[in-house]
């Protein structure tokens, strides 16, 4: 394997202002290659994810003593081009990693935090922060046991696939939202047992009729309206995970008001529970379930898609450029899969 030359230059996002305007809120700027320390290394991006909460962190709403200039991105996949003498991980290997300021050309981490994997198929990065949300909420919260009702709002996403097919391989009936026809068709095809287009059917009717006991655990990311009618639809000894409320994250004001204040009346008769999930505070767990992941994927137990926007207006989404665009399509709600942008094709990408 050729060594690869580090330029002295890189580029990165940052956000220079509050706004859940991606567009808005963030411009691309130039700034030296950082040197990894002795115990870190520095990581050529090939792919970085995208995610709805990508807005709510440019909102400023995860870190109140966050002030503009900041780095953006969560995730992302690529090799790794200079370790430090004390890293655990050596040059050429692939790998992939969640942490903050991932929307950069070169992204410089300590070694403890990649996860080594065989290459840098773009298929690997929906199971970094969507699969790891995913299987470990599912199994830490929603205490999933064979035959039991799981229902996933957004269940076509970059989580919610992974979620509908977690839930499938522990032997439990799935229940998935989604927007289209196109959607439901691929709820069906990853194993999804019924498939409910909200736009063509009335969603608390269909649990209503369908499933007349309730369904035991709900992984519910959209909140809103969404998050009421789960709630009602609970069935006893119910749990809900709240892994987002993206119905909020475009507004100026981040919440669409529910009404909570019915929420103990509705909980307690059914001794069910709502508990909120956020992956980040579930670090020493990662390896055990990335382990679980990949072993699935390999084995051909679980898909993973990933969308390129290939179809979007903009077409394919490719460097830094076409992270705003990537943002925007995947609020455009036609997205399938995890929304992803090749940052270097040097890699030689077959996509």
């Amino acid at each position: 394997m050729a060594v690869r030359q580090i330029p002295r230059v890189m580029r990165k996002i940052v956000a220079t202002q509050f706004s859940p305007k991606f567009r808005e809120a963030t411009e691309i700027i130039e700034t030296p290659v950082p040197s990894p320390g002795p115990s870190e290394i520095l990581i050529k991006n090939r792919y970085v994810g995208i995610n709805a909460s990508d807005i709510n962190y440019t909102a400023g709403r995860y870190d109140q003593n966050l002030k503009p200039p900041f780095d953006c991105g969560f995730e992302g996949i690529g090799e790794v081009v200079a370790a430090g003498d004390q890293s655990n991980v050596n040059v050429g290997q692939s790998v992939l990693y969640m942490n903050m300021g991932a929307f950069s050309e070169y992204k410089v981490l300590k070694s403890a935090m990649a996860i080594p994997v065989p290459n840098t198929n773009p298929e690997l990065l929906p199971l970094m922060l969507s699969g790891l949300t995913a299987s470990i909420s599912l199994d830490k919260y929603g205490e999933i046991k064979a035959g039991e009702t799981v229902l996933i709002t957004a269940a076509a996403g970059g989580a919610g696939q992974l979620a509908v097919q977690w839930a499938k391989n522990a032997g439990c009936h799935v229940i998935g939202t989604c927007s289209s026809e196109e959607k439901v068709q691929f709820l069906k095809s990853i194993g999804c047992d019924r498939a409910i287009n909200y736009k063509t059917e009335v969603f608390k009717d269909v649990l209503k009729s369908e499933y007349p006991k309730g369904v035991d655990v709900v992984f519910e990311s959209v909140g809103g309206e969404m998050f009421d009618t789960c709630i009602n639809s609970l069935a006893v000894k119910g749990r809900l995970i709240i892994i987002g409320y993206i119905s909020g994250y475009e507004s100026e004001k981040g919440f669409k008001p529910s009404r909570l204040s019915t929420l103990p009346q509705k909980l307690l008769p059914k001794s069910a529970s709502v508990r909120g999930f956020f992956v980040m505070n579930f670090a020493t767990d990662y390896k055990e379930y990335m382990t679980k992941l990949v072993q699935l994927l390999v084995g051909g137990k679980i898909k993973s898609f990933v969308d390129v926007g290939e179809t979007s207006k903009f077409g394919k989404f490719k460097k830094l450029e076409g992270v705003s665009d990537a943002v925007d399509y995947l609020y455009s709600g036609h997205s399938k899969g995890k929304v992803i942008v090749e940052i270097d094709d040097s890699f030689n990408s077959k996509l």
